[in-house]
């Protein structure tokens, strides 16, 4: 069987094969999946691939599969994992966050100011594949950066550098690490001028970093002797999905509840009258992190969180049955009790995770009276919500999670409103994507349609 294109999704315990074809014409078709355990461990991540690639074979039920292109994303070996250096956290730092968090990166430290002993001790633990450097606004204060710099640099790590910050600094950068084993990378300042970000530079360029340089990360040496396409970050592939729908239907919010975290996606500029009164400026592509929110890494958490009588009886079991079930629970729920216990834990997250990803309005009262300001991402204008991921995809009451966004907001937060449509991810593709989209962004553009079945657009891609 002949396939235009394969995507490797090379997580870290699982590898996903999805196959495409009919890329490169007007109707592209989704052919199936195939899947494997990661074989990080083994120090080659070809073996996953392979046996993912069987998987695929064995699901179409042919016995040899032949492909043109390979593309793929990795969050094998840790992901990829950043640290970020700035000058004061409220602003250059948390610019520089948002663009690593925006191109899928897992951030392990962050340091606002002058790098400490104990800061550089712990960058040295971390063993990060890209460092951030950023702080000062264009022309505005220098040494700080500058500082931050030269103690990097003699660490003398052989780890890719990333400079987005202030402009004046350039030069001084490229001399501080010209005869260090580190590669230089100067990109647009992320905080040019006070509430004003620009992540979107420096987002594009840790992508590219991450796809020069992942044969460095542990288990990933041999990844680009079978992959002839791009390697971009799996969160960012899933980010870079949510930007093209967005280019063509209109802000949206995605959520992926995996068995680690939980991760939200959103790319919307809010309203103009919620602007007016942001306190601070918010990236038009947002990404947070929820390490705490997982189904099954972090589930502890979770459960920890509700009140386990009024649950019982929710369930209609005993608590000890209650304790019972979440002792016992697996990876993948199998029995009804189990997966709607599952449901109760994923909603949970859900909600959770949108109210810290979410802003929220907060009243101010002074010698004028009472001043409303709004704090945080608005995700007042979004019209779609997107369930991905495991659980989104698969649980029974997927929809009736999601529609608890809205129903949860307390009133005085920036949520989605009741009238944003829900939508699944249905193939679980949009990772493949979003680095198919790359090369061939109709195609996969089509393709996210389907899956997420949006019956207004249907007919423009039948078959």
């Amino acid at each position: 069987m002949k396939i235009d294109v394969l995507v490797a999704e090379i997580g870290s315990t699982t590898t996903v094969m999805n196959a495409f074809e009919g890329v490169k014409g007007e109707f592209p078709r989704f052919v199936g999946q195939g899947q494997a355990p990661t074989s990080v461990k083994q120090g080659d991540v070809n073996i996953g691939i392979k046996e993912a690639i069987d998987s695929l074979k064995d699901k179409l039920n042919v016995d040899s599969l032949e492909y043109d292109e390979l593309f793929a994303t990795s969050s094998a070996a840790g992901g990829l994992r950043m640290t970020v250096h700035g000058l004061v956290y409220d602003m250059t730092v948390r610019a520089a966050k948002e663009a690593a968090l925006g191109a899928g990166a897992n951030i392990h430290q962050i340091t606002a100011g002058k790098l400490r002993r104990t800061d550089l001790k712990k960058l040295k633990e971390i063993h990060p594949n890209i460092i951030l450097i950023a702080g000062g606004v264009d022309f505005g204060e220098r040494d700080t950066a500058i500082y931050n710099a030269e103690q990097i640099a003699s660490l003398d790590l052989d780890v890719p550098i990333i400079y987005a910050g202030n402009v004046e600094n350039q030069e001084e950068m490229r001399l501080i690490f010209e005869d260090t084993k580190s590669k230089l990378y100067i990109v647009d300042n992320v905080y040019p001028k006070i509430d004003m970000l620009n992540v979107e530079p420096t987002r594009r360029v840790i992508q590219e970093v991450f796809e020069e340089h992942i044969t460095h990360a542990p288990g990933m040496q041999k990844v680009k002797e079978v992959v002839n396409g791009k390697i971009i970050p799996t969160p960012g592939a899933v980010m870079t999905s949510c930007i093209l729908l967005k280019e063509r239907l209109g802000d949206l919010l995605a959520i992926d509840v995996g068995g680690a975290t939980t991760d939200v996606h959103s790319v919307t500029e809010g309203s103009e009258k919620i602007s007016r009164i942001l306190i601070s400026p918010e990236p038009i592509n947002k990404r947070t992190v929820e390490g705490d929110m997982g189904m099954f890494v972090s589930l502890p958490n979770v459960f920890e969180r509700f009140d386990k009588e009024k649950l019982s009886k929710k369930m209609d079991v005993s608590q000890d049955d209650l304790e019972k079930l979440f002792i016992e629970m697996n990876p993948i729920p199998k029995t009804d009790l189990e997966k709607k216990f599952i449901e109760q834990m994923c909603e949970e997250a859900v909600v959770t995770s949108i109210r810290r990803h979410a802003g929220h309005f907060r009243d101010l009262f002074g010698s004028k009276g009472k001043t409303t300001i709004a704090e945080g991402k608005d995700l007042t204008m979004v019209k779609y919500i997107i369930g991905t991921g495991g659980a989104l995809t698969r649980l029974p009451n997927r929809i009736e999670i999601m529609e608890s966004i809205a129903k949860s907001n307390k009133g005085n937060e920036l949520f989605p409103s009741d009238s944003a449509e829900i939508l699944v991810d249905n193939d679980y593709i949009m990772a493949s994507l979003g680095v198919m989209s790359l090369k061939y962004e109709d195609s996969a553009y089509k393709l996210l349609l389907k899956s997420l079945k949006l019956k207004d657009n249907l007919a423009e891609i039948a078959q």
